[in-house]
């Protein structure tokens, strides 16, 4: 466990010192929330040793590559996790295991394993949460300083779009945020229609 806790420090470090102030969707605050929301899947599931060390990795790993580069940062954020994981002596199964639910993370997400699909989930919580609208705010925001220029009408297609085509993956999100996710949308298609 002590591989992970040094881990640990070391990518709330990087996430603390390297992030762009202007995530202000993908910052440490978004990163803390995903890696809580894996603990309620460790603990509901009861994954202990190294399923869950694993799965907390790629938690803190999954956006690292924001703090070089906005496109492909999956693929960035792993050059960093696979460099931190072999200092750190992660053995190269795990390291495999870690990059395997980085990737699964690019949208649109495809997880494969039981570990993949929580971490998608966990990524993507929020959308079945009370929080949704100032969470996708905050995404909006970030769009926006980077380049990305939306009417209000086109975030709302944006947002609908993304919520027809999001699934989730485990039972419990099928179960308590899927609901949630889907009264979202019918609200943000009614402001539409206003």
């Amino acid at each position: 466990m002590t591989r992970y806790l040094k881990l640990r420090r070391k990518a709330l470090h990087i996430l603390q010192t390297e992030l762009s102030e202007d995530l202000c969707y993908h910052g440490m605050a978004h990163t803390l929330d995903v890696l809580k929301v894996c603990d309620g899947y460790i603990s509901r599931g009861k994954l202990y040793g190294e399923k869950a060390m694993l799965l907390r990795t790629g938690a803190l790993c999954h956006d690292l590559g924001f703090t070089t580069s906005y496109q492909n940062h999956e693929e960035h954020g792993i050059t960093i996790a696979l460099q931190m994981m072999k200092d750190y002596r992660y053995s190269p199964v795990q390291r495999r295991v870690v990059v395997g639910l980085i990737r699964a993370t690019e949208v649109p997400q495809t997880p494969k394993t039981h570990l993949e699909k929580i971490l998608c989930d966990a990524d993507l919580d929020y959308l079945g949460r009370d929080d949704y609208g100032k969470i996708s705010n905050l995404l909006l925001k970030e769009l926006k300083h980077f380049g990305v220029e939306l009417t209000r009408e086109e975030w709302r297609q944006k947002q609908i779009s993304f919520l027809q085509k999001h699934n989730y993956h485990t039972t419990y999100a099928q179960k308590y945020r899927e609901p949630i996710k889907q009264g979202h949308l019918r609200e943000i298609r009614d402001q539409q229609s206003n």
